[in-house]
This record gives C-alpha cells, structure tokens and sequence, in this order.
C-alpha cells in the first residue's frame, strides 16, 4: 500500500508539499497540484482522511446521537439528517446512546477528541453544565433550550392546540391524552400543557395518561391505553403525543370493540410512515423533518464558524387528515 512518501517520490515533491496538497493549506502551483495528483493516481493512493482531520483539527464531521434507533420518528430524522448532512460535505456519524446520559458523555467526549465538526444530541435526559464543558457546538433537537445550549425543535404547543381544537370541532366532550412520563421537560409535555389548556378553554373533560420511560424505550404504551379507557368508558376523543401510541391506540379500540372514528375519534403526533399503515389511517400532527435537519446543521455550522446564533429555533407544524379523527 503506497504512503505519502511514495507520492512524494512519485511526484518528485517533498512530503511536506503532498500533505499541503491533501490538507489544501498554502499557496501551491497548478503544476504542482497535478503532479501530486497523478502520482496518487498512479500509486492507487488513497489519502487517510481521519488523519487528515488530526491534522487540521477539523474532521468536518458532525455526530447525530439519539436515544435509540428503532422509534419510528428517529428513524425518519436520522434518515434525513443523513442526506443533509453528507449533501453539505461532511462525513456522517451516528450513536446510539440507548438513553443513557454516562454513554452520552462519552460520546461527546470521542467527538471533542476527534475534533468534530460538531454534534446534534436527541436525548431524554442531559446535564446542561456538563454540555458547557465541551469545546465543539453542541445542538439539541426536539429537546428545550437550556444553560445557553442552542436547541432546534418543532412547535409543540402549537401541535397541542391543532389536536385539542380538531377533536373539539368535530364534537368530542370526553378527551384523553397520552404522554410518555420522563424525570425532565420533554417536547410531549408542551404538547400536553397545551392540549388541556385549550380543552379547559372549551370548558371540555380531559384527562391526561402517561407511559413510564421504559415503556417509552420499549414503545410499548397498550396496558395504559386500555387502563384509561377502562376507567373512562364515556371517552369520544383522544390526542396521542406520538403516532406509535396512536397506533396502539388503535390496536386497544379493536380489541375493545371501539370504532375509531366513529366511537373515538383520534389524533396523532409525528407524521411518520406508520401513521399512513394502520387501519384507519391517523389522522396526525406533522412535524417538518426536513426543515429541522436542514436548521439544525445550519445551526452547527455557524457555531463552528464562531457566529452567534439563537438559544431557541422553532418551527410551525401542520394538521394531517386522515381517516382516525
């Protein structure tokens, strides 16, 4: 396997000229360019670009770590965050942190080290003094802005009160709502506060449900579903803060004998593939993905370019009708 030595050889330069070349660092000659160029050519030389990052301190790499891979929401933004991520040049990483705040740490610490561009967190739980320690930009997603740590989410109150004002429409006296119950401030939670607050403005009953966190890690959330409408049998509308609880939402109706829409109206949260696979379809709250991914790197870069930025970037969502509400 040829080394830069065999390409400066090849190319009759010093190494010193192949690695400015590789690094594009300095001021060197068209002439000389192509000469490095045809001697890595010719040698089948491929550079080592972690290396290469070592050596400029920047491995124009920006890390996505998420809680885990296998909800439906996260495969969607990962998949999009990839592309956004690569179209603009940068190599991609992704971590599964599994909800474990030690294994976020480290992580963050691989990705100082590394000399990352930087990285973008989705974490249920995080420590914001200790995200101030790191020295590269640190982006929370769909995660509230703390501790001057900049975060990017979707409008979650305003999905709140789309869902509540879409079942109260269509005439439902007797709300649920199921949430995932967590130790901090989740984006589920803004959705909730602002479902009630507009249910309570309508002078309309509702009721609020939540997983616990391993049931949320599990995405399994049906033994409350079907405890909430045991104990409220008269229910005609429910808002489910994601579309995998809609789901099983629907799942708990059939087994019940409840109709979705026409004994319980349903609405969803996400807009994820699932929504349009179940049977009725969910009727949802969309979060704009592609806005979000698009922002969020936005975001990074400019951090990395020592620009100022907002603490707190959020985007509107949007009312998808389906067949469930």
């Amino acid at each position: 396997m040829a080394t830069i030595k065999d390409v400066a050889k090849e190319a009759g330069v010093a190494v010193e000229t192949v690695s400015r070349v590789l690094n594009n660092r300095g001021y060197i000659s068209d002439k000389t360019r192509n000469k490095v160029y045809e001697a890595m050519k010719s040698l089948n030389y491929t550079p080592n670009t972690f290396a290469q990052g070592l050596s400029k301190k920047n491995m124009d790499a920006i890390a996505v770590i998420v809680p885990h891979v296998e909800h439906p929401f996260f495969s969607k933004v990962i998949s999009r965050l990839e592309k956004e991520i690569s179209r603009r040049g940068y190599r991609f990483f992704l971590y599964n942190s599994s909800g474990d705040i030690k294994n976020e740490e480290k992580v963050l610490k691989l990705c100082e080290s590394s000399f990352m561009t930087g990285a973008l967190l989705f974490s249920a739980d995080y420590d914001t003094d200790m995200l101030k320690r790191f020295q590269i930009p640190i982006v929370l997603v769909e995660r509230k802005a703390e501790n001057d740590i900049c975060s990017v989410c979707c409008d979650n109150k305003m999905g709140g009160r789309l869902a509540a004002s879409r079942l109260i429409e269509d005439g439902c006296k007797s709300l649920l709502i199921f949430n995932t119950g967590n130790i901090i401030a989740m984006p589920g939670d803004e959705r909730e506060k602002e479902f009630v607050k507009t249910a309570k403005k309508s002078e309309v009953s509702c009721k609020v449900y939540r997983s616990s966190a391993l049931q949320y890690m599990a995405n399994s959330h049906y033994d409350i579903i079907k405890k909430a409408l045991l104990e409220n049998p008269s229910c005609d509308g429910i808002f489910a803060t994601s579309d995998v609880i809609a789901a099983q939402v629907i799942q708990v109706c059939d087994s019940m004998g409840k109709r979705i829409p026409k004994d319980i109206k349903l609405v969803g949260f996400d807009d994820v593939i699932l929504s349009t696979l179940t049977t009725p379809s969910i009727t949802t709250i969309r979060q704009p993905v592609e806005e979000i991914a698009s922002l969020a790197v936005d975001v990074i870069e400019k951090l990395s370019e020592g620009k100022k930025v907002r603490s707190s970037y959020k985007l509107p969502v949007e009312l998808i009708e389906r067949q469930s509400g």
